[in-house]
């Protein structure tokens, strides 16, 4: 189908602004922009309690922020990264979005702040997320969460980590995680998809952004490790079942789909959700677009049934 009309208004809207593309800004540029086209202009939705604090990390203290639902715990977890290439976003592009999964998975959502590139290439972001996801397992308490009912999610580049993560404890052999929610994923670093091309301009995230992102992450050695590029670990075989949502117009779109059917492949229960219509994203828009509303609701009911929540 096209892209919905009420999303290509908008991006008309941003086309009209004539901006110097993503890729030709500097870092700093780049967090600015985005910080201003994902924070929101309304008042937050209410949780029961937010807070931030600080955890040890493998380079210094990790600032997270825990939001936790209403109701009396002990709660399930969703450890969450918020995406944004590696480089740009943190804890406020994502507090919309955070509140709205705490409330309605009603569940307690750990939002990490892992350190960014390039100041901090791969593999920082995975070992502060792995630290991360640790320290809730172990500290469940700390944050009136249930230590049995963990779970890992993100989207973008947050999707990678927290498949990077699943991988990490799988390999580790602890801390247990109970489901990986996957928001179209970077899952290869070397992808050259039909998507990657078919979509590489006027649709949002641009395949230049992408290389962009890519180059200040990652060296060109370090792309087929699976702590980079998860779709190329040799066995997905013992992860944790996982939902996996897809934008039909998104570059990152086929290697995400191709990430669950290798989780399929492998023996893992996954259901691959992919939305008609929309753009890399969307769920961040839920607050005026239908079908990223629907999609946010698919999101906090898998979360539900994972987490034997009523």
């Amino acid at each position: 189908m096209p892209v919905h009309p009420q999303l290509q208004a908008r991006l008309d809207q941003m086309a009209a602004l004539n901006r110097p593309a993503l890729s030709t800004l500097t870092p700093d540029e780049a967090r600015q922009r985005m910080k201003a086209n994902l924070m929101g202009s309304g008042e937050p939705e209410p949780v029961a309690s937010v807070e931030n604090f600080t955890l040890p990390g493998p380079a210094g203290e990790i600032p997270i922020r825990v939001y936790t639902p209403t109701g009396h715990g002990p709660f399930p977890v969703l450890t969450f990264f918020h995406g944004g290439g590696w480089v740009v976003c943190d804890l406020d592009t994502h507090d919309a979005l955070c509140r709205s999964l705490t409330n309605g998975a009603a569940c307690v959502v750990v939002s990490v702040d892992y350190r960014l590139a390039p100041e901090h290439p791969f593999p920082a972001g995975p070992e502060d997320c792995y630290a991360a996801t640790q320290w809730v397992a172990g500290h469940a308490e700390r944050v009136q969460g249930d230590a049995r009912r963990i779970a890992v999610g993100g989207d973008s580049a947050g999707g990678n980590l927290a498949a990077v993560v699943a991988l990490m404890a799988r390999q580790q052999g602890h801390p247990f995680l109970t489901f990986q929610l996957l928001l179209y994923p970077n899952t290869n670093l070397k992808a050259n998809t039909p998507s990657m091309q078919a979509y590489a301009e006027g649709y949002g995230l641009r395949r230049d952004d992408v290389i962009w992102f890519n180059g200040h992450y990652i060296r060109e050695e370090d792309a087929t490790n699976p702590l980079a590029s998860p779709l190329l670990a040799p066995d997905l075989s013992g992860l944790p079942p996982a939902l996996i949502v897809t934008p039909e117009y998104d570059v990152l779109r086929d290697e995400g789909e191709q990430y669950g059917q290798r989780l399929l492949e492998a023996g893992v229960p996954v259901t691959l959700s992919r939305y008609a219509g929309m753009n890399h994203g969307f769920v961040s828009l839920s607050d005026w677009l239908e079908p990223a509303q629907q999609a946010l609701n698919e999101c906090c009911q898998a979360l539900r049934t994972a987490f034997h929540v009523e």
